[in-house]
C-alpha cells in the first residue's frame, strides 16, 4: 500500500502531510501522559515485527502495492497514540533508507498506515469488544477490526489517488478496495494469532483483556 513519489499531485500530498504532522503531534502529546519505560523496549520490538511483516507486499493494480499494515496489532497493544508512534517510525525508516514508500508521498502514507489504520483498528475493536473479557471475543474482535481496518485504509488510498488524477476512482476503487479484502483477511488472523500469543506469555500487554474472572490484566 505504500505510495511512491510522483504518486500524488502537490495539493494532495501537502493536505495528508498537513493532516498527517497534526494527528502525530497529537499522539506525542498523548503519549507523555501515558508511555512508561516499561513499554519502550516493547514498542522498538512491535516496530521490528511490523516492519518485518511490511516487507512482504503485494501486488496491485496502478502501481502500487499491498501488504500486511500492523496498525491494529500495534493499537490493540499499546493503544491507538503510541501506535501512531510505532507506524510513523516504521514508515520513515522505510521510506528514508528503504525507499519503499516516496519521501514526497510520505505524509500520505503516514495518514494511510499511521493514523488511519491504528485509529480505525482501535476503535472498532473497542465497539466489538465493548465490556466483554472472553478469549473468543477479544479474539474475534480483534481479527474483525485487522479487516476492517485495511479495507478502510486501501479505500482512503484509492480515492486519495484519484484525486491526484492517477487512475479513475471506479478502477482504484475497485483494484485497490478488492485486494485488501482478502489481505485484510490475512492481516486479521495474524493479528489474533499474535495477539493470542501475547495474551498468553504476556496478558498485561493486551488492553481490555483478562484471564479469568479474577486476574485483570487490561493495560492502560
Amino acid at each position: 500500500m505504500h505510495i511512491p513519489d510522483g504518486f500524488l499531485d502537490m495539493k494532495t500530498a501537502v493536505s495528508a502531510a498537513v493532516l498527517s504532522a497534526g494527528a502525530i503531534s497529537y499522539s506525542i502529546k498523548q503519549t507523555r501522559e501515558i508511555l512508561d519505560d516499561r513499554q519502550v523496549p516493547m514498542m522498538g520490538v512491535a516496530a521490528a515485527f511490523i516492519f518485518a511483516a511490511q516487507m512482504v507486499n503485494f501486488p496491485v493494480a496502478g502501481g502500487t502495492s499491498g501488504h500486511l499494515i500492523g496498525g491494529t496489532l500495534a493499537a490493540v497493544t499499546f493503544g491507538p497514540w503510541v501506535a501512531m508512534l510505532i507506524m510513523t517510525s516504521v514508515l520513515i525508516i522505510q521510506s528514508f533508507v528503504f525507499q519503499d514508500g516516496g519521501i514526497s508521498a510520505l505524509g500520505g502514507n503516514i495518514l494511510l498506515m499511521a493514523v488511519i489504520a491504528p485509529l480505525v483498528g482501535y476503535i472498532v475493536y473497542s465497539l466489538l469488544v465493548g465490556s466483554g473479557e472472553s478469549r473468543i471475543r477479544v479474539l474475534g474482535s480483534i481479527c474483525v477490526a485487522g479487516w476492517i481496518s485495511t479495507v478502510t485504509t486501501s479505500l482512503v488510498a484509492a480515492v486519495m489517488l484519484s484525486i491526484s488524477n492517477v487512475v479513475p476512482i471506479q478502477v482504484a476503487i475497485p483494484a485497490m478496495v478488492g485486494w485488501h479484502t482478502l489481505i485484510g483477511i490475512g492481516e486479521g488472523l495474524i493479528t489474533a494469532l499474535v495477539i493470542s500469543y501475547l495474551t498468553k506469555v504476556k496478558p498485561g500487554m493486551v488492553r481490555r483483556y483478562k484471564v479469568d474472572s479474577k486476574e485483570s490484566v487490561g493495560a492502560q
